[in-house]
């Protein structure tokens, strides 16, 4: 019989990794939510009202505005102008996108002036817009439409540029019309940047129709925020901001949402690198 010692080996897989405890991220959403809630809440009862409000006399602002109903109504006259240049933006926003990612000859030609209107100080058209619009709906309009129309149409024809040559050598050795190649191969894949230029658009229309308000001063949450300022009621310009924050979160998740319905294997792509 061997006296050799018997070695035993160990055969447990060597990329094994220890178990991670995960937290769900709308957990950690919510608790963060909480924290900076209670920081304010805390701080802000130190700080003279003149300079400052805290979360819950902004939430009894925002009781009272609802039953004078002058939220709704300044929300409604907001949201309206808002949807409209949002609307707009996209219908002449995606398409232009399009032809300038698929055709040199619209690049060349217009590409120089979307990338200047893109860097271009906007808001400080406003003025002249008030004077070829006038104080009311279209003037909101416009400047919403100003300010979104760049982020879809940038980001579409960034898109259309990024779609790799393989996919469209391939629709072409089947003998593709180019409407088919456009509506098979270039604008599923141009789907992900789309809706990475209507999230930034969001943002850019709520900021577009603030502005606008400001500058016409006649109605909305930005004639209510403009008002409350200069009563200096602090909590009263607060609450508006709070409503508009809130609205933003919503639409973009809703686009979010929207995302993962129409082009799920993005998603699914995207998140095999998160770890």
């Amino acid at each position: 019989m061997s006296s050799n010692p018997v070695i035993l080996e160990d055969t447990a897989p060597s990329d094994a990794q220890p178990a991670r405890f995960s937290v769900p991220a709308p957990a950690i959403t919510t608790a963060s939510i909480l924290i900076v809630l209670l920081l304010w809440e805390y701080f802000g009862r130190n700080v003279n009202p003149l300079f400052g409000s805290y979360p819950t006399a902004i939430a009894r602002e925002l009781v009272v505005m609802a039953k004078e109903g002058t939220l709704w109504k300044a929300g409604w006259e907001s949201t309206r102008p808002m949807a409209a240049g949002f609307l707009l933006a996209l219908v002449m926003g995606i398409p232009f996108g399009l032809l300038l990612g698929r055709f040199r000859w619209v690049e060349a030609a217009f590409g120089i002036y979307v990338t200047a209107g893109y860097a271009m100080p906007l808001i400080a058209l406003v003025p002249l817009l008030v004077l070829w619009f006038g104080l009311g709906f279209a003037v909101k309009t416009a400047i919403v439409t100003l300010l979104t129309f760049f982020p879809i149409c940038i980001n579409t024809w960034i898109g259309v540029k990024s779609v790799p040559r393989s996919l469209l050598e391939v629709g072409k050795s089947f003998v593709a019309s180019p409407f088919t190649i456009l509506t098979r191969i270039v604008l599923p894949a141009v789907v992900p940047y789309i809706m990475a230029g209507i999230r930034l658009a969001i943002g850019k229309a709520v900021i577009a129709i603030i502005v606008a308000e400001f500058f016409t001063a006649v109605s909305g949450l930005g004639g209510v925020i403009l008002t409350a300022s200069n009563n200096f009621e602090t909590a009263r310009m607060l609450a508006p901001i709070i409503v508009i924050m809130a609205g933003a979160v919503i639409a973009t998740a809703a686009v979010g949402w929207l995302e993962r319905r129409i082009a799920p294997w993005h998603v699914e792509i995207s998140g095999r690198g998160v770890q």
